[in-house]
């Protein structure tokens, strides 16, 4: 075991993931891998006995701000990918989980590594949008045998960040939508982040047209709850990668795909300006993974005023 491994792992954390492995296996490389906000990831690299090697991901709650919600979410997640193993979902699959560090120094989960990469890029979004409204089609299918927890959504109007220069008037307005009961639902499974950067593809850049989708990871906050709000999640993201028109299309795209959304304009327009408004408290913190994947250009700034830009759609559409 190299000092290097040692050190990143942290010895009881080592000594916990080492139990979780084969006979003859050792962890022989850690990386640290990207797109992280709450938890710390890293891809352990496993020596198996043949001499070939085999991967890993240790999530870990070492952020004193997230401590108190690690255990929910940890275990949240350890029970979305039980309930998902042999569902066609492609999620990693749960080798082992510490979710109030009683093994480990930090709350931790371990689980398989999946192929494939995050593809946030401008080119071929075309094609991709169909594929991330085709898998979450397949993700609201699932029928979990056991009740799942409801959704939480903590954001109130009174907590809305309101960006520099917006449209004051538009935003009160948007602010009343959610100030109204939230609308009844048929539930469903829901991932609660789905968005392209929790979405792992095998696409060549020259043949983007093959692409497919490999893995859908971060289930921390599994839940039940309307179809509407991971779509509505899903589309903010778009919008805000992409540009606003990315985020108004991802709902006709989800319904072309055999998806069923709530019947009424004003019910979607409810959970599409509930997710947007929400992420208006944390604009700061979903750019900067995207900046460290590449999209050097989304600045804060860029982000406000995409997500500007958005709102302002969504309530043009109801006039």
């Amino acid at each position: 075991m190299t000092n290097h491994v040692e050190e990143v792992l942290r010895p009881r954390t080592l000594a916990w993931v080492s139990q979780h492995l084969k006979v003859g296996e050792r962890v022989v490389k850690t990386e640290t891998l990207r797109g992280g906000i709450t938890a710390e990831m890293r891809r352990l690299t496993v020596g198996t006995r043949d001499g070939g090697t085999r991967g890993l991901v240790l999530r870990s709650f070492v952020d004193s701000r997230y401590l108190e919600h690690a255990a929910d979410r940890l275990s949240r997640e350890a029970d979305a990918l039980t309930l998902l193993t042999g569902t066609g979902v492609p999620a990693p699959g749960l080798v082992a989980v510490d979710p109030t560090a009683a093994h480990c120094e930090y709350p931790s989960l371990l689980m398989t590594c999946l192929a494939g990469r995050t593809v946030l890029d401008n080119e071929g979004l075309e094609k991709r949008v169909p594929l991330l409204a085709r898998q979450l089609v397949t993700i609201h299918a699932v029928r979990p045998v056991e009740p799942l927890r409801e959704y939480v959504a903590l954001t109130t109007a009174d907590t809305v960040v309101v960006p520099r220069d917006a449209d004051a008037t538009v935003w009160a307005a948007a602010m009343d939508v959610i100030r109204r009961p939230a609308p009844s639902y048929e539930g469903r499974f829901l991932h609660r982040d789905f968005q392209p950067g929790n979405v792992l593809l095998d696409e060549r850049p020259s043949q983007s047209a093959g692409a497919r989708i490999t893995g859908v990871v971060d289930w921390a906050a599994a839940s039940w709850g309307p179809a509407d709000l991971d779509v509505a999640h899903c589309s903010t993201n778009l919008a805000l990668l992409h540009g606003p028109a990315w985020g108004l299309q991802f709902a006709e795209a989800y319904k072309e795909a055999g998806g069923v959304l709530a019947a009424a304009a004003s019910e979607r327009l409810y959970w599409q300006v509930r997710d947007a408004l929400a992420c208006s408290e944390e604009v700061q913190q979903v750019a900067q993974p995207w900046r460290e994947a590449g999209r050097v250009e989304l600045t804060t700034r860029v982000v406000e005023e995409r997500l500007d830009a958005y709102v302002t759609a969504l309530m043009d559409a109801v006039g």
